[in-house]
């Protein structure tokens, strides 16, 4: 895997009407099919470190940062704001059939800009997606049936629980780097409410029009899953699959849900065969 300059940060701002958003690209002159990496929840865009580097080499990569998560601002964050402004930033960027890449609900996201906003895509790359009903894991369930609780918590016991939680991402264990770049962001009483303000935002509304559109989907398509993934069953890697015409599935062995992290290279593997 290449080197991985830390501290990761992106090192742009686009102002949208959904927040401020942190973006960067790299790989901007190389020419081929440029790829656009969507994170997921509890992350940012530290998730791709891995990949983003190798997969520039040959391409522009474009990275953000979704509303709220990583160095982005915003308000209300949900599946839909993210949508908006996935929609905006490709138009920002000027981009015509890049390849959308989402995991968890960044899944969804992209699955959104492309499906109710045209966003426009020579293929897709759902990881690990929060799509199918019912994506809001237990936990994040509830701490919505019981948000007071969680926001009046001592900020040590909340940040234990959360450290706790995260842990349960991947099938291995998080190197102390990874752990603290993940949990930094929600650092202190100000990061435990804004944790709070993101799982507070998560709704099935969001993704149930998407749901039922699976089949308009016409541009090639791969899911791509974590053998191991606690959050989000394997099964639902067959069922969304099935839902779109002609896609394929990818089973990572060893991978959690957070399969960047236990698995870069194969993810790797699999984007670069779809680029091919």
């Amino acid at each position: 895997m290449p080197t991985v300059l830390s501290p990761w940060g992106l090192r742009d701002r686009v102002t949208l009407p959904t927040g401020t958003i942190a973006v960067d690209v790299l790989g901007a002159d190389r020419p081929g099919t440029p790829v656009v990496l969507t994170h997921g929840t509890p992350s940012w865009s530290y998730l791709w470190r891995h990949v983003a580097p190798a997969l520039a080499a040959e391409r522009p990569v474009y990275l953000w940062d979704l509303p709220t998560y990583g160095d982005s601002t915003g308000t209300q964050p949900s599946v839909r704001t993210h949508a908006r402004t996935l929609a905006a930033l490709a138009e920002h960027w000027g981009l015509d059939a890049p390849v959308l890449v989402g995991h968890d609900i960044g899944a969804a996201t992209v699955l959104r800009a492309h499906l109710v906003h045209g966003t426009p895509a020579s293929a897709l790359v759902l990881a690990d997606a929060a799509v199918l009903s019912p994506w809001v894991t237990a936990t994040a369930a509830h701490m919505q049936e019981h948000l007071e609780v969680y926001r009046t918590m001592p900020n040590a016991a909340f940040t234990a629980l959360i450290t706790a939680h995260l842990r349960t991402t991947v099938a291995g264990t998080l190197p102390d780097e990874a752990e603290r770049a993940y949990l930094d962001r929600y650092a202190g009483p100000a990061g435990q409410q804004r944790y709070l303000d993101q799982i507070a935002g998560f709704t099935e509304d969001d993704t149930r029009d998407v749901v039922a559109r699976l089949g308009e989907i016409t541009v090639p398509t791969d899911v791509v899953w974590g053998a191991e993934d606690s959050w989000l069953p394997a099964a639902a890697a067959t069922t969304l699959q099935d839902a779109v015409p002609g896609a394929r599935r990818h089973t990572l062995p060893g991978a959690g849900h957070f399969l960047t992290e236990d698995a870069p290279q194969a993810v790797l593997d699999v984007l670069t065969g779809v680029l091919r």
